[in-house]
């Protein structure tokens, strides 16, 4: 295809997925500033009170009893969250609800929406139409047209390098960008996530598209309820396909390269080390939406979420260094604070009598393939950079239905959530 008709199609796409997400804002939404593409310095003096009237004012909220120790006071994001992931309990927030341009931390809304569509070890052969509309600079992994790639593989380029175009490949497997943004859209609201409004399903720029410190939360807590979600965002390193060659004589080859999770708590960096209990889940940065991240993390059999949107402060890998405070704060303050709030349960969870399905794979059927490393089991290896560190998998199901209608306690557990521990 000439370059002038391939980039109009692709501008197309983008306009198509947009106007979508725009048809389902109010008049007031639309006249309001556009908080995606020039967020103003302080967060709006109303939000939602989702989750508890104290989550929707502005500022910090926390709530010591006695012996609790005082936050960070070097976390300069914008908005953040730390939670008990399984009672649902925040144990503080700041400017929970002020909405944001996510970046690729929108990525979990849509894995937790499309997991569940195909088993993975499902093949796919790239179009050169499946690539189309990927925004100018995005992160990639480096899928290929006409190129087969199963499942598996393409959800590693999601979690492991967010990559954009593993994202539109499975959005055109899904029926296309536009049905993808209405099912996660819908998907956000059953999760009762209403600060968020999707126009690209990878979380890049895109005018209204905003999501919030609370929702994304939200997005993660609902993804570790499968099983695949939580064995891809807690892989280190594996291989993916790289693109056919022939040699001189005609044979084919395809050799794999390795991709490393770009989450630096789980893999580590030259100014970092990985985070001890780290288990996921998901990173991002944009022009517009800075640096974005939600991790899951588990120390003394408590397991917390904590989401941070956009540190003031510019220094190299300076979201996680924030989301590290925050993690050694809620642990340290685990049982010494008074909720200020809950991460609600989806608008359906009241409803179901049985236990969610948190041990199935999503899409049903198939393994891990070979050359794939998660933390859970992982070996150390001699130029890895601290990203070989062993682990185990807690067994079991941490609590079931009371009643057969209800969570005790609105628990929502985790069961065969990857505990990590330091190598012996």
């Amino acid at each position: 295809m000439p370059a002038p008709k391939k980039a109009l199609r692709r501008s197309l796409t983008v306009t198509s997925a947009a106007l979508t997400a725009l048809a389902v804002l109010s008049p007031a939404a639309l006249a309001a500033p556009d908080p995606s593409t020039s967020p103003t310095p302080t967060p709006p003096a109303s939000m939602s009170t989702k989750g508890g009237a104290r989550l929707g004012k502005p500022g910090t909220q926390v709530d010591l009893a006695g012996g609790a120790p005082v936050l960070p006071k070097d976390v300069t994001a914008r908005s953040w969250i730390v939670a008990d992931a399984e009672s649902g309990d925040v144990l503080a927030a700041h400017n929970a609800h002020w909405r944001l341009a996510p970046a690729s931390t929108l990525k979990m809304l849509f894995a937790d929406t499309l997991l569940p569509k195909w088993p993975k070890t499902t093949q796919h052969k790239v179009a050169v139409s499946d690539l189309a509309g990927i925004g100018a600079g995005s992160s990639l992994v480096g899928v290929k047209e006409e190129e087969t790639y199963s499942v598996h593989d393409l959800w590693l380029g999601v979690f492991l390098r967010s990559g954009n175009d593993a994202v539109h490949v499975l959005s055109a497997m899904n029926g296309g960008v536009d049905k993808t943004v209405a099912d996660m859209n819908e998907h956000a609201e059953e999760l009762q996530a209403l600060d968020t409004n999707v126009v690209s399903p990878d979380g890049y720029d895109a005018p209204h598209q905003v999501s919030s410190a609370y929702d994304l939360t939200l997005f993660a807590r609902s993804g570790l309820q499968k099983k695949d979600f939580r064995e891809y965002a807690s892989t280190v390193r594996a291989k993916f396909p790289g693109q056919t060659e022939k040699d001189k004589k005609g044979r084919t080859t395809r050799k794999p390269f390795e991709i490393q999770n770009t989450n630096r708590l789980l893999s580590g960096d030259s100014d970092m080390d990985v985070y001890p209990g780290i288990a996921g889940v998901k990173n991002g940065n944009t022009t517009n939406a800075g640096a974005t991240f939600t991790g899951v993390a588990e120390r003394n059999g408590k397991v917390l979420l904590v989401t941070v949107m956009n540190p003031a402060k510019d220094e190299h890998n300076e979201v996680y260094k924030e989301t590290a405070r925050l993690f050694d704060w809620g642990f340290a303050a685990a049982g010494k604070t008074r909720p200020v709030g809950e991460l609600v349960r989806p608008m359906s969870a009241a409803q179901a009598s049985p236990a969610p399905d948190a041990s199935g794979e999503a899409g049903g059927t198939g393994s891990g393939a070979a050359g794939t490393e998660p933390v859970a089991g992982a070996t150390a290896s001699e130029d890895g950079g601290g990203v070989g560190v062993a682990a185990g998998i807690a067994a079991g199901v941490l609590a079931l239905l009371a009643g057969g209608a209800y969570l005790v306690n609105r628990r929502w557990p985790l069961p065969d959530l990857v505990r990590r521990r330091t190598r012996p």
